[in-house]
């Protein structure tokens, strides 16, 4: 079904109750494991109604969230969303009481036992209103940033349109750009710190009424955390500190060295070449084009998906007035449909995020057949490995894309994806100490950050300017106001990402194979043990770490990077 086609209803949660309630008594009535496998088919009947519904209701939201219509509906799902929660904790009970447990979970897999778990674990009506509030906030955030309206060039433009000013050749565009966009955030900085204010303090309320001292431990149990804690989080943070920010540095200084600069200035940092970056050769369709080449290419199962994504307009890839920022993958159960979602600028981050959401979508089509919400997408770090291989094995065919600039791009590609590293652990670190001290003023926030991004990012200079200077950059990372907890995900699977494309250069076939398999795992299993599945070895050991970056550091040492300016 094409997406303009989903007839978009708003759920009768009411009647969901009434037929939930219905369908556990006669779960737990049932007389056999396969009476309550019959029972668990239709439970996910109605929850992938209500999860569809809400993710179309997301999508036209943030497609345009200057329509009333659906601003209403997201209304809708965030006060809302919580009490469904109610039913599917209901339900999670009665699974984990269950008497036939051993025949189910030979049937569904630990895995969603381990969820139940937890989730029952971060979930009491007590909290609904804490839920609801804390929802309200994040799409506060969301619609913030959208009316960005930064006149520049001539135009009137959002967030997504500033980008390819802010990485220009000029170096006065470059810094005008980037001061502009400041402004936009300094203007509304009372406004983001009464929505993280209101958010720390909801978060907070939430623990102690679930019984935790903090919301550290319920951010954890959120993400479905059972192969590691926040102590291997703090180590694998010292890791980067020690062996990362070095080599960053040292990738700094050249960047600094081939844009023949005295001082790498913050706004120098996203210019690559003084010619300037990498750039697509062609339209958003002409991408598009090359992108079903590619995917056709790369593997029958690829290429399957994508013309799939193509036949359903199950895109929406370019950057436009009131649409939300950033990008995303959503899964809609009832069509079996992934969604990707991007603001494309004209820039090289457009290939990036549409093979990154790729890989995100890629393997939501490959573990569609699981049937359950809770399989459609694994947990944040092992979706991460997903989306983030994407864009190294896709490497064969950027030529595609920038033909002549194709090892420029491979270059920046490769050293952005090291360079990621430190502010991941950093935004993580600034979390962790957030909700630990959640009495913080703003300004002690920001003054904390500042002190993560000394440790983490040293090269990093704001030249005066006082937003930036005093912390204030922050506030722009979507994740720390709407995901909590989500970031160290990326800097995880980057280590395994960066697995991928040293497997790929050995052997790519065998790559792809161990990619795919990845991919139709699902969430069917914790991360650690999708990691074993993808025959690639623990970011949390010392020498997968070492090994890894040593491999990604030998490369871009051997390439004259003052040659492809």
């Amino acid at each position: 079904m094409k997406f303009s086609e989903i007839n978009y209803e708003r759920p009768d949660l009411g009647k969901m109750k009434e037929e939930f309630s219905t369908l556990l008594h006669d779960f737990r009535a049932a007389a056999s494991a396969s009476a309550q496998i019959e029972v668990i088919d239709k439970i996910y009947q109605q929850r992938a109604h209500f999860e569809s519904m809400g993710n179309v209701a997301n999508i036209r939201h943030t497609i345009n969230t200057s329509d009333s219509f659906f601003e209403k509906e997201q209304d809708y799902f965030d006060n809302h969303y919580p009490i469904y929660l109610d039913l599917v904790s209901q339900f999670y009970k009665e699974l984990l009481e269950s008497t036939f447990q051993k025949e189910l979970q030979e049937k569904f897999g630990r895995q969603l036992f381990e969820i139940a778990r937890m989730t029952r674990k971060t979930f009491s009506p007590e909290i609904i209103h804490e839920l609801q509030r804390e929802n309200e906030l994040a799409t506060e955030y969301t619609k913030l940033v959208a009316t960005a309206e930064i006149e520049f060039d001539g135009s009137v433009l959002n967030l997504a349109a500033m980008v390819p000013y802010k990485v220009s050749a000029n170096r006065v565009i470059r810094k005008s750009a980037h001061e502009k966009t400041d402004e936009f955030f300094v203007t509304q900085s009372a406004e983001f710190d009464r929505i993280f204010n209101e958010l720390v303090k909801v978060r907070h309320t939430i623990a102690q009424k679930l019984g935790f001292e903090n919301f550290v431990s319920v951010g954890y149990l959120r993400m479905f955390r059972t192969d590691y804690d926040a102590e291997m989080v703090k180590e694998f943070r010292k890791k980067v500190e020690e062996k990362i920010v070095p080599l960053v540095t040292q990738l700094k200084s050249r960047q600094c060295k081939r844009l023949q600069l005295e001082t790498l200035m913050y706004y120098d940092e996203p210019l690559d070449y003084r010619s300037g970056n990498a750039q697509p050769k062609g339209s958003p369709e002409w991408i598009m084009q090359n992108a079903a080449t590619m995917y056709r290419e790369l593997s029958p199962e690829t290429g399957e998906f994508f013309q799939f994504m193509l036949d359903n307009e199950l895109m929406d890839l370019v950057n436009k007035p009131n649409k939300a920022s950033g990008g995303y993958c959503t899964f809609i159960s009832e069509t079996l449909s992934p969604f990707i979602f991007s603001n494309f600028n004209g820039t090289s981050n457009d290939i990036d995020v549409l093979t990154h959401e790729a890989g995100h979508a890629f393997q939501t089509f490959c573990s569609r057949h699981l049937g359950l919400e809770e399989y459609f997408f694994p947990t944040s770090e092992a979706a991460e490995i997903h989306s983030m291989s994407m864009e190294f094995l896709t490497w064969p065919w950027m030529n595609l894309f920038f033909d002549d600039q194709t090892e420029k791009y491979k270059f920046a590609h490769l050293s952005h994806s090291l360079i990621f590293l430190p502010y991941g652990v950093a935004v993580d670190e600034f979390q962790h100490h957030i909700y630990q001290h959640p009495d913080l003023t703003p300004a002690e926030r920001n003054a904390f950050w500042r002190t993560l991004e000394k440790k983490y990012l040293p090269h990093r200079v704001y030249e005066n300017n006082e937003y930036l200077e005093q912390g204030g950059y922050w506030q722009r990372q979507a994740h720390i106001y709407k995901h909590p907890f989500y970031y160290i995900d990326y800097t995880l699977a980057q280590i395994c990402a960066f697995q991928f494309w040293i497997k790929s250069n050995k052997n790519r076939d065998e790559a792809i194979r161990n990619y795919i398999e990845l991919c139709c795992e699902g969430g069917s299993k914790s991360f650690l043990e999708l990691v074993k599945i993808a025959k690639l070895d623990s970011p949390f050991e010392d020498h997968t770490f070492i090994s890894t970056v040593t491999a990604i550091n030998t490369w871009l040492a051997q390439i004259d990077d003052n040659a492809l300016n």
